[in-house]
């Protein structure tokens, strides 16, 4: 065999195992993108109102467990509520604001601690 054409086969080979390894990734990418979406569209609608206090939370598909995992960012207070489903959202904290859809955040029922101590309800 000449070494030439061996060395042009295994390169050939290396291009091959790379273009499959890049269309998994995108693969993988298109299937967390379709399950997030699906989870999406399983959440209720929600209806809020201005002055009502909700909870951000931030959701992240793991592909391996195949679980969807949420945690809290943290509480905010609806500034204004749009019709296509965006809710501008005013921290907490400051007079700082930003819009986020509506199936990230979740609305507060009844009562809850302040960092104060002070019991306040929504």
């Amino acid at each position: 065999m000449d070494l030439n054409r061996v060395g042009m086969k295994r390169c050939l080979h290396l291009n091959e195992m790379e273009e499959l390894r890049n269309d998994a990734y995108i693969n993988s990418k298109i299937a967390k993108q379709r399950m997030k979406r699906l989870h999406d569209q399983l959440i209720s609608n929600k209806e809020f109102q201005k002055g009502q206090r909700v909870l951000l939370y931030d959701s992240r598909l793991h592909i391996f467990p195949r679980k969807l995992k949420s945690r809290c960012i943290g509480l905010f207070i609806i500034n204004q509520v749009y019709s296509n489903g965006v809710v501008e959202l005013l921290n907490s904290n400051s007079t700082y604001t930003f819009k986020v859809k509506w199936p990230l955040s979740q609305a507060i029922h009844g009562a809850f601690k302040s960092r104060q101590g002070e019991s306040q309800s929504p």
